[in-house]
C-alpha cells in the first residue's frame, strides 16, 4: 500500500518476535500524523538535557552511559548548534528509522538523539545482544517522556528478530533509514524497499589504524594516561568497533624503544580489567597462522595471550582482510607517513595518533587524497561520537532545506 500525504499505512497484524521497549503498536499510527520539528528545536534540546540528567545518576556503573548523558547536556548541544546557526531553514524528513549494531549498547542512543536533532520522528531498533545499557537508557526515556509526553510521537524503540516484515513495514513508512552493523546486514536491510523519496544512510564494515611517534611516547610526562586512552579505543569496545585501531604505525628512529615502554604499560592495564576467554585466545592464534601462511610477519614474543602483536614487514593493502579482536595487533614501522596510504583504501575509517601533528596528517590527506579516512582524532577520543562521522554530516543528511525565495 503506497503512502501518500493523507494515508497511514497500518502495520500488519501478524507480526511476531516484536516487543516495544518505548512506544506501542498506537504510536507507530500516530507518528505518521504528528509534524516533524527544525532542526536542534528546543523541544529536542530539552528532551535529551532531560534524559541526560536522569543517566548521570543512574548510569553511573557505565562510562559509555555517562559518556552519552554528558554529550547529550544542553550545554554541549547548544554548542553544537552553533555550526548550524547560518543555515537555510531546515526540517526534520520525516521518520528515521534506525536499525543499530548488536555489538556495540549505547550506539542506538546516539543515533536516536542525531535523528531527533535532525527534526525527525524516529523509530530504533536495539542490539539484538541484552545489554544492561540499552535497559537503562531506555528507562531513563521513558520516565523523560512522563514529563515531556509531547515527545512520545518522536521516539519509538523495539526490538526484533530478523523478520524482513517488520523491516518491510518499518522502511515503507520512513524518510530517512539509518544502517549501522557492517556489509552483510546493509545487503538484507536493502532487500525491503523505500519509499521514492527516502534516503539511506549506511555505516559499512570499517577499519581503523593507530599513528604514534616514537620519540613523543619515550617523552610523554603520562605514559599511565597513554595506556588507558588506547585501552579505550581498542579493548573497551574488544576492538569491535570500527573506530578500534588494529596495526599501530611507529614514525621515528626510537621505535623500539618507544614499543617496549608502551606495550609495557598497555599490558599492565589490560592484565588487571580485560577478561580474557580461552576461545578469544585460540581465535587470536587461528588469525596469526591465517595471516602468516599469506603474509611475511613476526610474532612478537609475549608473556601471556592477553596482547598479540604482529610486526608487518610491508603495509600491503589487504592487510586488514586478516584482522581480528581480543587484543590482536599489527605493528608497522615507517620513516614517512607517506608509508600508511596502502591502509587508506575506501574501508579506512579512523586514524588516531598521538604526538603527531594535525597539520602533518592534513598535509597528507590534501597531497595524496585517499579515498579513506573520514576522521583524525587524538588518541583516547576514537569512540566518541561527533554529528560529523564516516564522513556523513548527519543533521544535513536527516533534514531537508525549504528554500524561500
Amino acid at each position: 500500500m503506497q503512502k501518500s500525504e493523507d494515508v497511514v499505512i497500518l502495520m500488519p497484524q501478524n507480526f511476531n518476535n516484536l516487543t516495544f521497549a518505548i512506544g506501542t503498536y498506537e504510536l507507530l499510527e500516530d507518528m505518521q500524523k504528528a509534524p516533524c520539528l527544525p532542526i536542534f528545536s528546543e523541544q529536542a534540546i530539552e528532551f535529551l538535557n532531560l534524559i541526560s540528567s536522569i543517566l548521570l545518576k543512574t548510569g553511573k556503573n557505565f562510562s559509555d552511559v555517562i559518556t552519552f548523558a554528558f554529550w547529550c547536556r544542553k550545554a554541549a548541544l547548544l554548542k553544537e548548534k552553533e555550526q548550524y546557526t547560518n543555515e537555510k531553514l531546515r526540517l526534520g524528513r520525516g521518520i528515521a528509522f534506525h536499525s543499530t549494531p548488536s555489538n556495540v549498547p549505547v550506539n542506538f542512543a546516539f543515533s536516536f538523539a542525531a535523528g531527533l536533532l535532525a527534526g525527525n520522528k524516529n523509530i530504533v531498533r536495539l542490539p539484538a545482544k541484552d545489554f544492561e545499557q540499552v535497559n537503562i537508557i531506555c528507562e531513563a526515556i521513558n520516565e523523560a517522556l512522563i514529563t515531556m509526553p509531547e515527545m512520545k510521537p518522536f521516539v519509538i524503540m523495539v526490538k526484533y528478530k530478523s523478520q524482513k516484515e517488520i523491516t518491510d513495514y518499518f522502511s515503507s513508512i520512513c524518510a530517512s533509514r539509518i544502517i549501522w552493523g557492517g556489509d552483510e546486514t546493509i545487503s538484507h536491510i536493502r532487500a525491503s524497499t523505500l519509499p521514492p523519496r527516502a534516503n539511506e544512510i549506511t555505516f559499512a564494515d570499517r577499519y581503523s589504524f593507530a599513528l604514534f611517534d616514537s620519540e613523543a611516547v619515550l617523552v610523554t610526562q603520562n605514559i599511565k594516561k597513554l595506556a588507558q586512552d588506547f585501552y579505550n579505543d581498542t579493548f573497551f569496545s574488544d576492538q569491535n568497533a570500527c573506530t578500534s585501531p588494529r596495526i599501530i604505525i611507529w614514525l621515528g628512529e626510537r621505535y623500539k624503544e618507544a614499543q617496549d615502554y608502551f606495550w609495557t604499560e598497555v599490558h599492565k592495564l589490560v592484565a588487571e580489567k580485560y577478561q580474557l576467554q580461552a576461545v578469544q585466545a585460540v581465535g587470536k592464534l587461528a588469525a596469526f597462522y591465517t595471516v602468516a601462511s599469506a603474509k611475511d610477519v613476526n610474532l612478537i614474543p609475549q608473556q601471556d595471550n592477553f596482547i598479540m602483536r604482529i610486526q608487518l614487514s610491508s603495509l600491503d593493502n589487504d592487510i586488514m582482510e586478516y584482522k581480528y579482536n581480543s587484543g590482536f595487533f599489527f605493528e608497522y614501522n615507517a620513516k614517512d607517513i607517506s608509508e600508511i596510504f596502502p591502509l587508506c583504501a575506501n574501508k579506512c575509517q579512523t586514524v588516531t595518533y598521538y604526538g603527531v601533528a594535525q597539520e602533518k596528517i592534513q598535509k597528507f590527506i590534501q597531497e595524496y587524497c585517499p579515498e579513506g579516512i573520514d576522521r583524525a582524532v587524538p588518541c583516547g577520543k576514537s569512540m566518541e561520537f561527533s554529528l560529523i562521522w564516516d564522513g556523513y554530516d548527519l543533521i544535513d543528511n536527516l533534514s531537508r532545506i525549504v528554500n524561500i525565495q
